[in-house]
């Protein structure tokens, strides 16, 4: 049977994890149940990676309706980037380089990256951030995880844990191009010291800084925990529907000197040659989300956690084609007055409906000198995608008002196991060792969007990740670590869709220095990624604005991140962070005019060397706080080839935050006024954008000449947005 070795190391650990009841006893620390579910993805100061981590107050500081990649903008190495230029509705982000499909991304453990793509889409958790406990951000490597590998970062993610008394807040926001914000919470409490419930709905929507990259956005999430000494069971229910206008066409260099709110998405002439913009060129989806959680200690050594979880995709994208080929959309052509119509304004809709399912458990040993976790998951995805043609301007085809023009279906295993473990040798060193086993079987088969295009998948993959480290502690301030990691990932859905990818595979290596004392930290670290068949950004994007990849064969990212907190007093502090980097593609190879041209080491796209940020507090008294946030991103290529055309600027973005509190007013336990001004020097500047060619043999028959375009996204200028949580 296909995956009778999966399902039988799967129930092989299944089976450890209750047979492990050992009836020692040990003086130690209380286990945290809570944490015990991500305890097996996340790593603390005594783990040689490179990590941040963003508790619950860092995130409701600035939480007024933008996007998670938006609130992890001013974390080390990472860059934001929003389509509708506020940060709400579609968002990306980038860590040391990597998009987000390099960054793996999970929710209690859970992989939330679509196994498909291995894209994240931050769309579809609105308003999450107002369910999240805390989040960790590992850079690198990182250690095992569930789902895809990682290799820029990873995102772990924990959402609320319970609270032992009753609760209820309101929370409400309003800012620029309409945005606006509406969040209810309500939490019983413990009942009878073991049970607790809480709830929240949620309401976001704006008009986009761009014209009709509009949001609307509706989420909800439910939770129910019972509780004891040693057990913890939680189950979960969360998700929400978008619809968002597209905004994925970009302004020119040129455009962008005119009307820089201008969205070429959706604009059509008709008939009669009048310029026209469909309304309904948008996004569509829904993402519900089950999560069940058990965790037991078994006794004061072990600690078990397993994990069940189910999420079900549906929606499309909604997109005018303007003058579109009849031929091309498989439909005929036909008599109009004794004319023969070839093309038509066309009406499609490309869905995606998938279901996500699987386990994922862990089994924790720990004693004063030694923790042990043995875990892995077992993941299936199985999903279909199909275009229509809903509409076309000549009136109903025989075959509308809807005809399929392509269609494929998707399945996809995923397995993996671990061990991983930390030794403490003395009050001083410490080792680090994780190994994992992943084995992936990848079938699709289909007909694709450009006629003629056979999606015809069918292939399994293995992969032994190997990390390794050690970290030394000569006191109670400092601590050096170095590790090795090793990375493997299979191709996703794009790729085969544009050639024949290979796995790519990465060497990781960090060296690191932390430093504490009650007033300060600085960490610091620099890290050498030595890629394989690394799957690169090419620039250019697909049918539907989706990112176009390919193997750049050999190519590495060497890099120094620096960060810091510094209390300067009871009022001022700062928190710096600087990460210097060189990404190169190593001997480099372009058709440009038809001929195979060799360019040496190129930049790797999307790559700025330098990315700084800062966060500057000042606290005159506990009612008030004022935080000046700066970022700081270096000028970065496009593309692979060096292209001026493909060159994007830097830019220096500064955001003003400012919070009142007021404590037990009435009845309430609090008020909280925030009030945030993005942009506040109104610099106009572009954070994102594509880079293509194609090659131009018809202007001149019998000469190819390469021709070069780029589009950017235009960012919104200075804005506010004003908030107020009351919780009662």
């Amino acid at each position: 049977m296909k995956h009778s070795f999966c399902l039988s190391l799967m129930l092989f650990c299944l089976g450890l994890a209750n047979a492990q009841q050992a009836t020692d006893s040990l003086q130690g620390k209380k286990v945290d149940l809570d944490e015990v579910v991500v305890s097996a993805l996340r790593v603390t100061q005594e783990s040689p990676v490179t990590f941040s981590n963003l508790d619950k107050e860092d995130i409701a500081q600035s939480n007024l309706g933008q996007d998670i990649p938006v609130l992890l903008n001013y974390l080390p190495s990472v860059v934001s980037t929003t389509f509708d230029g506020t940060g709400i509705g579609y968002t990306d982000i980038r860590i040391r380089g990597a998009d987000n499909s390099r960054i793996n991304v999970t929710i209690n453990g859970i992989p939330y990256n679509d196994a498909d793509s291995q894209t994240t889409f931050f769309v579809n958790l609105q308003d999450f951030a107002s369910s999240i406990e805390n989040i960790q951000v590992q850079r690198g490597v990182g250690t095992s995880t569930n789902g895809a590998g990682a290799f820029g970062a990873s995102i772990n993610i924990l959402t609320d844990n319970y609270s032992k008394d009753a609760f209820g807040e309101i929370s409400n926001s309003f800012g620029s191009f309409g945005s606006r914000k509406h969040t209810v919470k309500l939490g019983t409490g413990l009942i009878k010291d073991h049970f607790a419930f809480s709830g929240r709905l949620s309401r976001i929507a704006s008009d986009g800084y761009v014209d009709r990259a509009f949001s609307d956005l509706s989420s909800y999430y439910l939770d129910g925990v019972y509780v004891d000494d040693n057990t913890l069971v939680k189950a979960l229910v969360f998700g929400g529907n978008e619809r968002t206008g597209l905004s994925f066409a970009g302004l020119t260099r040129e455009q962008l000197e005119g009307d820089r709110r201008f969205n070429f998405d959706g604009l059509f002439i008709d008939r009669n040659g009048n310029t026209q913009f469909y309304e309904d060129q948008t996004d569509n989806f829904r993402q519900d989300h089950y999560q069940l959680h058990w965790t037991q200690e078994f006794n004061p050594f072990w600690t078990g956690s397993l994990s069940l979880h189910y999420t079900d995709n549906r929606g499309f994208f909604e997109q005018i084609n303007d003058d579109g080929s009849l031929e091309f959309f498989r439909l005929p052509n036909f008599d109009s007055g004794g004319e023969t119509v070839t093309t038509a304004d066309l009406v499609t809709r490309s869905h995606i409906v998938a279901d996500f399912y699987g386990t994922v458990f862990s089994l924790n040993y720990r004693t004063e000198p030694i923790e042990l976790i043995f875990g892995g998951g077992l993941n299936r995805y199985d999903g279909g995608q199909f275009g229509e043609v809903i509409n076309i301007d000549f009136g109903l085809l025989p075959e509308l008002p809807t005809f399929v023009f392509f269609e494929n279906d998707t399945d996809k295993w995923d397995f993996n196991i671990y061990a991983k473990g930390t030794f403490k040798l003395g009050k001083t060193v410490s080792l680090f060792g994780d190994l994992q086993l992943r084995n992936v079987d990848y079938e699709a088969s289909g007909t694709l969007f450009e006629p003629g295009l056979l999606l015809d998948v069918d292939e399994t993959y293995t992969f032994f990740n190997p990390k390794a480290g050690i970290t030394f502690r000569p006191n109670a301030n400092q601590s050096l670590y170095f590790s090795y990691a090793r990375g493997n990932r299979e191709p996703a859905r794009v790729d085969f869709e544009n050639g024949n990818p290979e796995p790519e595979s990465l060497n990781d290596f960090e060296l690191g220095w932390r430093y504490a004392s009650s007033s300060f930290q600085l960490n610091a670290n620099v890290y050498y990624l030595d890629f394989t068949n690394q799957l690169v950004l090419t620039g250019a994007l697909d049918e539907v604005g989706f990112p176009i990849r390919q193997n750049s064969g050999s190519s590495f990212r060497l890099g120094l991140e620096v960060d810091a907190q510094w209390n300067i007093s009871d009022k001022f502090s700062v928190r710096p962070n600087l990460a210097l980097s060189r990404n190169r593609n190593r001997d480099f190879f372009f058709e440009r005019d038809g001929v195979l041209t060799a360019l040496g080491n190129t930049n790797i796209s999307f790559s700025p060397e330098v990315v700084a940020g800062n966060v500057f507090t000042y606290s005159p008294s506990t009612q008030w706080t004022f935080s000046l946030l700066s970022k700081y991103v270096g000028e970065q290529f496009l593309g692979n080839i060096d292209s001026p055309t493909s060159l994007l600027d830097d830019y220096f973005v500064s955001d003003l935050n400012i919070q009142f509190r007021l404590d037990k007013v009435a009845f309430l336990k609090y008020i909280i006024f925030t009030g945030q001004v993005n942009n506040i020097f109104d610099l106009e500047y572009e954070n994102n954008g594509f880079f293509f060619t194609f090659d131009d043999d018809f202007s001149n028959p019998g000469t190819i000449t390469t021709v070069e375009g780029a589009g950017f996204y235009p960012q919104a200028g200075i804005n506010f947005l004003l908030g107020a949580t009351v919780r009662f």
